[in-house]
C-alpha cells in the first residue's frame, strides 16, 4: 500500500513517485544541515518526509546509522568539488588549489550557510565511536593527507607544514563563516591567504 496520501495520490503523478527510504535520506540530509545532526529527531524526519517510523527502520537500523550514511553521501559531494577544482587547471596544483579556495568562499557566502556536515558532525560526536564521527574524521584525514600531497606537487619546502596550513584555512572558512552575516566573513580573505601560503613555502 502506498505510504502517500490520498491528496497526494490525485495531485501527484501517476507511479509511486520517490521511495519512502530517498524521502527519508533527503530530509535528514537536509535538516541535519540546517538544524544539527543532534537537534533533529527521528520523528521530525518521518513527519517531514511524510513516512511512517517503521520505513525508516526498514532502511536504517538506527539514527546513527542514518547519519553516517548521509554523511558519506556529503564526503562524494566534497571530492567531486575538490577535484572540479583539479580538473580546471590540469598539471597546475597552484592554479588548482586557488581555484578551491576561490570556490570554498564563494559557497560560504549566504547567510544560510552552515559550514561543512562532516567538520559540524566531528564537534556534534565527540564519542570516537560514533558512527558519523568515524566517517567524518576519516574523511579528515584522507583530506589532510591530499592536501600534504598536494603542497609536495606544487615544490613546497615543508609540504607537511603546507598542507596543515591549508588545512587549517579550510576549517576556518567553515567554522568562522557560521559567525559572520552579510558581506563581512573572514573567507573573503581566504584566496589570498592561500596564495600567501603558495608564495611562502614554494
Amino acid at each position: 500500500m502506498s505510504e502517500r496520501t490520498p491528496e497526494e495520490i490525485l495531485k501527484g503523478p501517476y507511479g509511486p513517485g520517490p521511495r519512502a527510504a530517498e524521502r527519508i535520506f533527503d530530509t535528514a540530509r537536509e535538516l541535519f544541515y540546517r538544524e544539527g545532526i543532534r537537534a533533529v529527531g527521528v520523528d521530525e524526519i518521518v513527519t517531514k518526509a511524510g513516512v511512517t517510523k517503521p520505513s525508516l527502520y526498514r532502511s536504517y537500523k538506527s539514527k546513527d546509522e542514518l547519519v553516517a550514511a548521509v554523511l558519506r553521501e556529503v564526503e562524494v559531494g566534497f571530492w567531486d568539488r575538490y577535484e572540479a577544482a583539479e580538473a580546471l587547471h590540469p598539471n597546475d596544483p597552484k592554479a588548482q588549489m586557488v581555484a578551491y579556495f576561490q570556490g570554498l568562499a564563494d559557497r560560504s557566502d549566504g547567510d544560510d550557510y552552515r559550514g561543512c556536515n562532516l567538520s559540524n558532525a566531528v564537534v556534534e560526536y565527540p564519542d570516537r565511536q560514533h558512527a558519523g564521527r568515524q566517517v567524518s574524521q576519516a574523511h579528515k584525514q584522507q583530506l589532510r593527507e591530499r592536501l600534504h600531497a598536494k603542497a609536495a606537487e606544487m615544490g613546497a619546502s615543508d609540504p607537511k607544514a603546507m598542507g596543515d596550513a591549508m588545512m587549517l584555512l579550510i576549517e576556518g572558512i567553515f567554522t568562522s563563516s557560521q559567525m559572520f552575516d552579510g558581506d563581512d566573513k573572514p573567507a573573503k580573505a581566504a584566496v589570498g591567504a592561500v596564495k600567501a601560503l603558495i608564495a611562502a613555502y614554494c
